[in-house]
């Protein structure tokens, strides 16, 4: 029998566009409403979510754009269901919290990552602000430096 601790964090899609495109404020947990199709093609890691974004209509959350290929078992007519808004569970002041953020113009509310705590799919969700050109430049800079620096410190610690 193979043990796994109760926390254990598994299988993480990651939305890596996400973290060049936006900076991200501020994230919070939330679980999926999901059917059972959906959580078996999570589970063989049929999921994108480089699209995946939050709306918030009727004080509900919803997580529209991911993209989850149905699987072989799947019966015909949930085949057209694979791009269904999801609905996100979360508290009321977290709604609430998300919802203002939502209003402020520039914000947006993206999908980080979906992964598996214990049995149950997790949603990652960041509050995000857009990047610039410029931004994205200096970004870019700044990890180049940090590898150079990282090679010069190994040769330095070899020689």
């Amino acid at each position: 029998m193979i043990y796994k601790p109760n926390n254990l964090i598994y299988n993480a899609i990651q939305n890596k566009k996400a973290y060049y495109n936006f900076f991200i404020e501020k994230t919070f947990e939330s679980g999926l409403l999901l059917k059972g199709w959906e959580v078996k093609s999570l589970r063989m890691n049929k999921v994108n979510i480089n699209n995946g974004y939050i709306i918030i209509k009727n004080k509900e959350s919803f997580l529209i754009g991911i993209n989850i290929q149905p699987i072989i078992q799947c019966k015909m007519y949930d085949l057209n269901q694979s791009n269904r808004n999801i609905k996100i569970l979360l508290h009321r002041k977290e709604i609430d919290y998300l919802y203002e953020k939502y209003k402020k113009p520039g914000y947006s509310l993206v999908a980080l990552s979906l992964y598996w705590k214990k049995s149950w799919c997790k949603l990652k969700i960041g509050i995000a602000k857009g990047k610039t050109n410029i931004d994205k430049r200096e970004n870019k800079k700044k990890q180049e430096w940090i590898i150079q620096r990282n090679r010069i410190i190994k040769k330095i610690r070899h020689e």
